[in-house]
């Protein structure tokens, strides 16, 4: 069985959440960070770490372990960013996702890759563009591009505005 949009051999770029390995598609990656100080912004959902300088933009960063349910992750000499476009119907959002490390570049060839399994009504996997299958293992190949909803990217954008706005100003009397 076949996964619609996957016809030829695609490189995945591969990354460890917690025991889980994950992968995005390399036309979806700008680059990969070592993990830096990250800028808080309040009032923003727990997987929203905050916002970090790109040279001079302002990226929203979030943690997929904690968008994906599992426990927090300590950060170590390996944790990363890595920086993806995600684009929907509003345009392009650019976003760091931390990941706990990286691993390799593979290629899939469209025979290795398995539909993304069907768990039920009440459970969203729209964001699994398929499981790519390496030797006795699975790679989840994430769809980027669904991973957050439209309300979840507004949310991120307005943060990357918040952090951006966050700039000291002069200093005001009360009234």
């Amino acid at each position: 069985m076949s996964v619609p949009g996957l016809t030829e051999v695609t490189q995945f770029l591969t990354f460890h959440l917690d025991r889980e390995v994950f992968a995005i598609d390399i036309s979806k990656i700008k680059e990969v960070l070592e993990f830096s100080a990250v800028t808080k912004i309040p009032r923003t959902p727990d997987f929203m770490c905050g916002v970090i300088n790109l040279r001079g933009s302002v990226v929203p960063v979030v943690d997929l372990r904690l968008k994906f349910g599992m426990s927090k992750s300590e950060k170590t000499v390996n944790t990363c960013i890595i920086i993806i476009d995600v684009i929907q119907e509003e345009g392009t959002t650019v976003i760091g996702a931390m990941a706990d490390s990286v691993k390799e570049v593979v290629e899939l060839d469209p025979n290795q890759i398995e539909p993304a399994p069907k768990i039920g009504t009440g459970l969203r996997t729209d964001f699994i563009r398929g499981m790519g299958k390496q030797g006795n293992h699975f790679v989840i190949l994430l769809d980027t591009d669904k991973v957050f909803s439209a309300a979840e990217l507004s949310l991120l954008q307005d943060a990357g505005k918040a952090g951006a706005a966050a700039k000291p100003g002069p200093s005001e009397k009360a009234a």
